[in-house]
């Protein structure tokens, strides 16, 4: 049953209460391979269930417009402080709702409608709100898009300089949501700085692994640092950007009052408490099997006809081009979570599919890691993903629910939290 009790919901909402039964009992029987997914720890999921939601908090520590801040300015300053202290930056808000709000403070911080920003394409690898055509960041300002090269999968920098001196961007994204190796945060400060561009650095998938030391820090190349709370920094849905003292204050007035009201408060807490977690040595060993359980899994996929994106990963992600198995993304991923393996169908670089029917899958390690599992239960999903497949495209259901069946044993053994 879920953990905490959610006994009085029962009482006063059996139906959803049934609904959030069946919801932490499906995230306890599967396979959870979607990349920006985790598993939060009791005490962030208490966090976020507090009376800290009944209050309203506009404005910042010691400057709210609203009175009775006598427990939340210090529980901000917390958070504020955890983050500067984790990630070693001068300055942080918790305040952005989520990602994509994050993102929009920084082009109300630093741009006007119609300048131009850079950023990754997002078939290559990109995020929406980095300038691509059907986000609002696409519509109200000049775009120009980087991509990877064809024959690596990986961003070549050369075209990324010739790109930002020919177009002259104010701001230049780094990161994205489906880059399965190392970011290069040295050579974009480099090329930001030759074109007089203030450097972003989109962390919201690689935060983790970065608080744990297992991938290179922006701290010190990018001025401005935009990350969601929740993936591999397993705290709950919300959001941060940190930045240098000199852009502080243009990022606090985007936030607030640019783009939002009150701050979440009981989302705020569970930030600090995962900020405090990750603060931890057990943490650190936690960011480090991430990245070895995804390489163990690269591997144990490749050895088995997957084509791998850039040929396999340094980070929590894979990214798989389905092309040489003769099935989509989309039919294989549909099969794959009927075999109790959950992940997304993605699109690959240079993709001939539709984006709502693409070639690619995209699978993470950070929640399986969470759960405790290790390399020898990394060859085991490999080899369940490669019969789940055959048997998609065989359209053989006997075999996806016999694995479905094996999964369940599988993830019986290892404890989940938030469930009991």
């Amino acid at each position: 049953m879920h953990q905490p009790s959610i006994a009085h919901l029962a009482s006063a909402d059996p139906e959803i209460a049934r609904l959030v039964e069946g919801e932490a009992r499906r995230q306890y029987e599967k396979i959870r391979l979607i990349a920006s997914e985790n598993y939060v720890s009791t005490a962030v999921l208490e966090a976020c269930g507090t009376v800290l939601t009944n209050k309203y908090s506009e404005g910042y520590p010691g400057r709210r417009y609203y009175e009775g801040q006598q427990f939340i300015d210090p529980l901000e300053t917390l958070a504020v402080n955890r983050a500067k202290e984790l990630f070693g930056v001068e300055h942080a808000n918790v305040q952005p709702y989520s990602g994509s709000p994050a993102n929009l403070a920084v082009y109300l911080a630093f741009l006007e409608p119609g300048d131009t920003v850079m950023g990754m394409s997002l078939p290559m690898g990109g995020h929406l709100t980095h300038g691509w055509s059907v986000s609002a960041t696409g519509r109200w300002f000049r775009a120009v898009r980087y991509g990877v090269r064809r024959d690596t999968g990986r961003v070549d920098m050369d075209e990324v300089r010739e790109l930002a001196r020919a177009e002259r961007p104010k701001v230049i994204f780094c990161g994205g949501t489906a880059i399965p190796r190392t970011i290069d945060f040295a050579a974009f400060a480099e090329i930001a700085q030759e074109v007089g561009a203030i450097l972003v650095a989109d962390i919201a998938h690689i935060a983790g692994l970065i608080a744990g030391g297992a991938h290179p820090s922006p701290v010190g190349h990018a001025p401005v640092i935009s990350t969601t709370t929740h993936k591999t920094l397993r705290g709950p849905r919300g959001a941060m950007i940190m930045s240098d003292a000199a852009h502080a204050a243009a990022i606090d007035k985007a936030v607030f009052p640019g783009l939002q009201g009150g701050p979440h408060n009981h989302t705020t807490a569970a930030i600090a408490v995962a900020l405090r977690e990750a603060a931890t040595q057990g943490f650190r060993d936690y960011a480090h099997a991430v990245v070895t359980n995804a390489a163990a899994l690269a591997e144990a996929l490749a050895e088995r006809g997957f084509d791998l994106v850039s040929g396999g990963t340094d980070n929590h992600l894979i990214l798989i081009d389905l092309t040489s198995k003769g099935i989509g993304g989309k039919p294989a991923a549909q099969a794959l979570d009927r075999a109790g393996i959950e992940l997304n169908y993605n699109t690959v670089p240079f993709d001939q599919r539709k984006p709502f029917d693409p070639s690619g899958l995209r699978l993470g390690t950070a929640a399986v890691t969470t759960r405790g599992m290790g390399a020898a239960e990394m060859r085991q999903i490999a080899s369940w993903i490669d019969q789940a497949v055959k048997a998609a495209g065989d359209g053989d259901e006997a075999v996806l629910a016999q694995i479905a069946s094996e999964v369940r044993e599988l993830t019986a053994a290892f404890p989940m939290p938030g469930w009991a």
